[in-house]
This record gives structure tokens, sequence and C-alpha cells, in this order.
């Protein structure tokens, strides 16, 4: 019996001292510091913060940050269901040849291509830039094989992809930021990366550099300016890191007109649409959809617009294109799986399109793994930089959508 006692008095003596050591070491683990600077309108020193309104502290729902977990975990919400999988028939080789270079002299008629690689990976090709956003192969968003699993094939076989020139890359969600496929990429190409203030932490832990700027400053790449600018999100990789890091949305200067990628954003008081416009004409606008539901009936969240602030972002950013991104690939939220395209052609028979007519302009969805040419912004009297967004009442929209068909849409 004294052996005994003596084996558990020990047991316990160790298990005290692994508890107290862990409760030294994994907080300093979890939470890392990803970025150290001056204080700003955007960071305390510490930690970054949306600098309108911060409505991303908290999980949309009446329970809780632990009740979310459980809910995302366990599926226990009474969310409508989706499919195992959807078909998807990747780009060729061949199709992703580089567009056909047009004389320098017209440098206005660039050709450009965009193919959706599925949630917010897309492949923007110019005759001398092949530029992808938020690069994401794996299967599961989420650590250790964990997390949403992919319902939609990556639109691009990764061996297929041509070789990256920049990689846009918005903030450190594992459904945006994926070491495993940066590293290939990596490895194989040497493509710059850009990104925001912190992110770049985590890329060198992984042995991969990158150019790291803060919201409205800008880097010449080879024939490109990229310009960070403010969206309104969050990041974290872990529990206790919220924040260390910098999220942002990208515009880059091209010839025969501009590109916007949204990244991952709610919308706030839009202010930072204004600060992306200036950056403008923008021929084609990469902008989320989905993930804005965490109870029914649910337009929109404080981290993810939904398809009528979708709509709403891209009329006032006056783009020529707009294409929907952020939907249908891993479930994220409580929407069901086709729900986002159908609400964003709702919100566009109310008049949230504001007046093509005025410009050509269009936002929709494209089938991943499709690629889809961008025209040249037309030359028209009121090129879209200086069109005046519509005068949409965009109060009125959401009333208009409360249609029997709309209220079906779980």
């Amino acid at each position: 019996m004294k052996r005994i006692a003596r084996i558990i008095g020990w047991g316990l003596v160790w298990v005290t001292a692994i508890l107290c050591l862990a409760a030294v070491i994994v907080p300093r683990f979890l939470d890392r510091l990803y970025y150290r600077g001056a204080t700003s309108d955007h960071f305390d020193g510490a930690r970054f913060f949306n600098p309108d309104v911060d409505d991303t502290t908290h999980p949309s729902g009446p329970d809780g940050r632990a009740g979310f977990l459980w809910r995302q975990a366990s599926g226990s919400d009474g969310r409508p269901p989706w499919p195992a999988s959807v078909p998807v028939t990747p780009a060729s080789p061949t199709e992703l040849l580089p567009p056909t270079t047009l004389p320098a002299r017209d440098p206005a008629r660039t050709p450009m291509r965009v193919t959706w690689i599925g949630h917010a990976s897309a492949l923007v090709q110019t005759p001398r830039l092949n530029i992808l956003t938020d690069p994401v192969w794996n299967e599961r968003a989420g650590p250790f094989g964990f997390g949403p699993k992919r319902v939609a094939a990556p639109g691009i076989a990764l061996a297929d992809l041509p070789k990256i020139d920049l990689i846009l890359l918005s903030h450190n969600h594992y459904d945006h930021l994926d070491l495993t496929t940066l590293t290939a990429l990596w490895r194989r190409d040497r493509p710059t990366i850009v990104t925001s203030l912190g992110n770049d932490a985590i890329l060198r832990s992984a042995g991969i550099d990158a150019i790291a700027l803060d919201w409205r400053q800008a880097a010449r790449l080879g024939g490109a300016t990229v310009h960070v600018v403010r969206n309104h999100h969050w990041g974290s990789r872990w529990f206790a890191d919220r924040n260390r890091a910098l999220w942002s949305a990208f515009t880059v200067d091209l010839p025969g007109g501009n590109l916007f990628f949204a990244g991952d954003t709610g919308l706030s008081d839009g202010g930072w649409v204004e600060e992306a416009r200036a950056l403008g004409p923008f021929r084609l606008a990469l902008i989320p959809i989905g993930a804005f539901r965490f109870q029914p009936g649910q337009m929109a969240s404080g981290a993810h617009i939904g398809p009528v602030d979708a709509l709403r972002v891209f009329n006032r950013l006056g783009a020529w294109r707009g294409m929907a991104i952020h939907w249908g690939t891993f479930r994220l939220s409580y929407e069901g799986w086709a729900t986002p395209p159908r609400l964003l052609t709702a919100a566009k028979a109310c008049g949230g399109e504001g007046e093509p007519s005025s410009y050509g302009a269009s936002f929709g969805t494209v089938p991943i793994g499709r690629p889809v040419d961008i025209p040249p912004i037309a030359f028209v009297p009121a090129p879209p930089q200086v069109v005046a967004p519509s005068a949409v009442d965009w109060r009125a929209v959401p009333a208009c959508m409360d249609t029997p068909a709309v209220r079906a849409l779980r």
C-alpha cells in the first residue's frame, strides 16, 4: 500500500509540474507576437483593430464563443444540409496559357483572364503576370487536419497552375492562409507574396519570404503596383493570438483596368470601400458573398458581407466586372450551399446592381474551374472611376426581397 501511495504521490507531483509548465509555455505558444511597431489608428501597440465600429469581437449567435464552436463542430443548429461534393471541371493547362499579348501601343486593351479556384482562391492572368489570391488547396480549412471539409475540388490542379508571379494574402485564417499550399508554391515558383502586417511572421516560420505592408502602403512589382487597403475583419490562428496580425484588401494597378480583391470582410460603415474606390478604375473586383448567416434569416455578419452588401460594395467601387467568391467550397456558416448566389440574383432584381447601362457593369457568379475573359474597361464618356454610385435606396432592397421565395432560402 505504501508503494502504491508513493507512486500516486509522485504521479500527482509530475502532473502538477506538467500543468504548471503548460500554464507558462502554452499561452506563449498560442499567443504569438507576429508584429511589433508604433501605435496607429488601427494598432494599439499589441493588437490590431477595426477603426470603425468593431463588431467582429464576438461570434454571431446567442450562446457565446463556446456555443458557437460547438454548433460549428456538431452542426446542431438546424442548418440546412450541404452536398458532400459538387461537380467541378478543372481548367486544363492549355486553358491557362497566358492571354494573347497585344501591341504595346495599346496597353488599354491588354487581355485579362480569371479562373475561380474555389472559396477566396482565384487566378488572374495578364500577358506578363499570373496573380493568385489566398491560395488554399487543402482538403480541410483548419489546423492539424481538422476544420470544414472541401465540397468542391480546386478549379485548377496544383500541378497544372502556371508559374505564379504574385500572391495576394489577405489575412491569417486557415481558409485563407494555407501553409501547405504556400510552401509548395514557394518551393516551385518563388512568387512575390504581398500581405498585411504580421502575417509575414507566420510565413517565415515555414521558410517563406513575404512583403508585409500596412494599410495605405504599396509595393511596385515588375510593372504592377500592389496597394494594401483597409477592409473590416479580424485575424487569428489560435485561440489566444486574436488580431496579432492585420487583415486587408488589395488593389493592383494593371493595364486595361485595375484589380480589386476584397479578401474577407464585413461592411461596417463602408468607409473602406471609398478608400479603395480612389485607386480605380477597376476592371475586375473579387468580392465575397458567402459565410454571412449564423442564425436563420441573417443577411450579414460583422465579419462577412452577404450578397446584398456585396452588391453594395460592387456598386460603390464603380467596378466594370465583379466576380462573387467565398461561397460554395467550405461550409463555414448556417446558409445553404446555393443560398448566396440565389440571394445575389434576388438583390439584383430589386435594383441593387444600380444602373449598369451607364458603363456596362455586371456582378455575378462563375463556375469553379472555368476561365473567364474580362474585357478591358470600355471607353465611355463617364468612365467608372468618376461615375457616382447609383442612387439605390439600399434600405428598400431587403424589403423588396422579402418574398416567399427569398424567405424559403435557408
